[in-house]
């Protein structure tokens, strides 16, 4: 699997991939496929130009995952955030999410952050057990999932070093 740094101008893939993943995993982001189906070029280009995302891209360089990292607005300045971490379900468990989340937390400590931080749905189980082992650890804050108040997500850190590299 490749992953591959993206850029404005790969607006399609990333809608493509984040479409599906929305289809097929409804239940595990904050935003909805109907709010974003609607979504017009220059809304995805103006995400590409205010995060880093990465896509993961099989041998036939068809995209099977997707992640990107933002400056979460009120989160410390060295802190960076994940969001739209997904990979496709023929791809898992076959290290896809660790070599996303690694870029991730290189790209991080690249801006020189001193974490990474990200929300995750409490009984999504499979997404928590990645987290963990990839070095993810529990805050203990929690809040309500912005478009369904009834379930609650947890935020959890993992720290860098300022060298690009992981850290424990």
């Amino acid at each position: 699997m490749l992953i591959r740094r993206v850029d404005e101008d790969d607006w399609q893939t990333v809608r493509d991939v984040r479409l599906r993943a929305l289809r097929e995993s409804p239940d595990v982001f904050g935003s909805s496929l109907t709010r974003e189906e609607r979504f017009a070029e220059s809304h995805w280009r103006m995400r590409l130009r205010t995060s880093v995302t990465w896509v993961a891209l099989d041998d036939a360089q068809v995209p099977r995952g997707l992640v990107s990292l933002i400056q979460e607005p009120g989160s410390p300045e060295d802190d960076r955030h994940v969001v739209s971490l997904w990979v496709a379900p023929e791809v898992r468990r076959t290290g896809t999410g660790w070599e996303l989340l690694d870029s991730v937390v290189r790209g991080a400590a690249t801006q020189g952050a001193a974490t990474v931080s990200l929300w995750v749905v409490e009984d999504n189980a499979s997404a928590v057990d990645l987290y963990v082992r990839a070095g993810f650890t529990r805050t203990g804050e929690r809040q309500a999932l912005p478009r369904d108040p009834d379930r609650t997500e947890e935020r959890y850190v993992r720290h860098t070093d300022q060298r690009g590299l992981a850290a424990g």
